[in-house]
């Protein structure tokens, strides 16, 4: 049997292959999962990070938060679905 994927990729794409707007959807959405932290920067979830995938803005959802917050991973592949985004399964962390 083989192992599970260790990253789920949401990307910037519709399911129609268009561009999702607003062109900042990545970091807004990976920001309802950070923090302020005492620099007062935002620090993002290690769990959920924008990033660029061949110049598309896409969402690394690592998938240890399933078994963490199965909430929060249901509300982020609920929007990928709700917004007809390209979801791909990965075993590497992208490099933007």
């Amino acid at each position: 049997m083989a192992e599970p994927s260790t990253h789920v990729i949401i990307q910037g794409l519709t399911t129609a292959g268009k561009q999702f707007r607003p062109s900042d959807w990545a970091e807004r959405l990976s920001g309802v999962f950070s923090v302020l932290g005492r620099d007062h920067r935002l620090n993002y979830s290690p769990y959920v990070k924008p990033t660029s995938i061949n110049g598309i803005r896409c969402v690394v959802v690592d998938r240890q938060l399933e078994q963490f917050d199965p909430r929060a991973f249901r509300f982020l592949m609920g929007f990928a679905k709700d917004n007809e985004l390209q979801v791909l399964e990965s075993d590497a962390t992208p490099l933007s």
